[in-house]
């Protein structure tokens, strides 16, 4: 194809990645915005094997095929509790896939292949793909692994590990200006991946699951930085653009997630937030004797004196896949004449968005998903908070300036000024941040302790009965 055409499509194709984040930014245009997305990227690729320099098609088939029958797998087995878990594949596959692919450009441009010449452009970019891809694919997989509970979900503090990292930053350096300086041999490109994907383990690992929203979408920016390396060295604009957006929005989704915990990126990235547990004693001193438990039964009892009621979910619902009893709740209360919302923290969940996209594949309507700051004013007129699976993000121990407390600061869901609070919780175990609660002792809460599915199915049969 002439090389205008090419740019002519590769132009559209850009545009349409615009457009399709443009749509993705409001729930009624996002199906739209992903279907534009996604056209984008079929022009791109059937383009891209038109261009004269692709000449091994039968590979290209096959990787075809064998991709998208896993593709198909994985989203047709993959429920929507699990969806933080494919978000983190995702993004360690394009990570590494950028990176191994840059590496197979370099061993074809040292035997003489379609690239002309090694130039320093071509070298630089692919010491920065090497790095940021190999650290996206090992830490998306310690993610994924703390994520599915395959290892700990606490942070895993070595000794000396900030040190470790340091001396592992600085070997990545000298090996990208070896690449860079004597652009004859792929050998410091591959020890570059090979410490860069240590290094990626080792950031991940000291992360606890409660920052795991904010190192998902970090990763994502790496992903799109390590794709958009992978242009430079091919030349190709299409890849470099689309790159660029996507680190250009986890960056930015990245900063918003750390504005809304009030902590810093660094502070995310190596505090160890969540590593020192409440022990029994501390617990002890906010709970003993002040615990009340309820039954379904007494909370469908004070349900049926309630006009409005708010539900606050957090992670226990998603791990019990309870949004579609919620949902059922939500009708059942309503068709009693109760007004129902739901409160939506920032960083509820294990990626941005979690509690949109589970109470939306249970046909909740957006409208009534409220964010933060939109229905923190509205707790002190709402009869009842159904706080289900949440722990952290309704914690009223970050309202302290006690820098001790790992949420200090951290702005949170105002249900202990509602009228009552009725929380769905297994146990009094801390969440993430490693602290007891003090709303579960509130003179104004009741806790139902169980699964959270069996306990919204329980309230739902007594509300029926009453």
């Amino acid at each position: 194809m002439p090389k205008a055409l090419i740019d002519l499509f590769y132009l559209a194709a850009a545009i349409l990645f615009i457009l399709g984040l443009k749509g993705l930014s409001h729930p009624r245009t996002a199906v739209r915005g992903n279907l534009l997305g996604s056209l984008g990227m079929l022009i791109a690729i059937v383009v891209t094997l038109l261009d004269k320099r692709i000449v091994s098609f039968e590979t290209i088939v096959a990787g075809l095929v064998v991709g998208g029958l896993v593709g198909a797998v994985m989203a047709y087995r993959v429920s929507m509790t699990g969806m933080p878990q494919v978000v983190a594949v995702f993004n360690g596959f394009g990570g590494g896939a950028s990176a191994l692919a840059v590496g197979a450009a370099l061993e074809e441009a040292l035997k003489g292949g379609f690239v002309e010449e090694i130039s320093t452009q071509f070298t630089f970019a692919a010491a920065s793909s090497a790095l940021i891809g190999g650290v996206a694919f090992t830490g998306s997989a310690i993610a994924f692994g703390k994520l599915q509970r395959l290892i700990t979900e606490r942070p895993v503090l070595l000794p000396g590990r900030h040190v470790m990292n340091l001396a592992l930053v600085m070997i990545c350096l000298g090996l990208s200006v070896w690449l860079i300086m004597e652009p004859t041999s792929s050998l410091p490109f591959w020890l570059l991946t090979g410490v860069a994907c240590v290094l990626g383990a080792m950031l991940v690992l000291p992360i606890g699951g409660a920052d795991m929203p904010v190192v998902i979408s970090l990763l994502n920016a790496y992903s799109g930085l390590a794709a958009a390396g992978h242009g430079w060295v091919l030349n190709n604009s299409v890849l470099i653009i689309a790159g660029s957006l996507v680190g250009a929005a986890g960056f930015i989704l990245t900063a918003l997630m750390s504005k809304a915990m009030n902590r810093s990126l660094s502070n995310v990235m190596f505090a160890g937030v969540g590593a020192v547990v409440a022990t029994e004693a501390e617990s002890e001193d906010i709970y003993a004797g002040r615990v009340k438990s309820a039954s379904p039964e007494e909370v469908a009892m004070l349900l049926d004196g309630c006009r409005r009621v708010v539900i606050a979910p957090g992670y226990g619902m998603a791990v019990a896949q309870a949004q579609y009893a919620v949902a059922d709740l939500t009708s059942l209360l309503e068709s009693k004449g109760i007004e129902v919302e739901f409160a939506i923290h920032p960083v509820a969940g294990r990626m941005p968005g979690h509690m949109n996209v589970l109470l939306a594949d249970a046909n909740i309507p957006y409208e009534k998903l409220k964010d933060m700051d939109e229905i923190n004013p509205t707790f002190r007129q709402t009869d009842m908070v159904l706080v289900i699976g949440a722990n952290d993000v309704v914690n009223p121990k970050a309202r302290d300036a006690d820098p001790s407390i790992p949420i200090s600061g951290m702005p949170i869901l105002n249900a202990d000024q509602a009228r009552s609070v009725v929380v769905i919780k297994r146990s009094l175990g801390p969440g993430f941040a490693g602290i007891p609660n003090p709303l579960f002792a509130a003179d104004n809460a009741l806790l139902l302790f169980g699964d959270a599915k069996k306990m919204t199915m329980d309230l739902m049969t007594a509300l029926k009965e009453s």
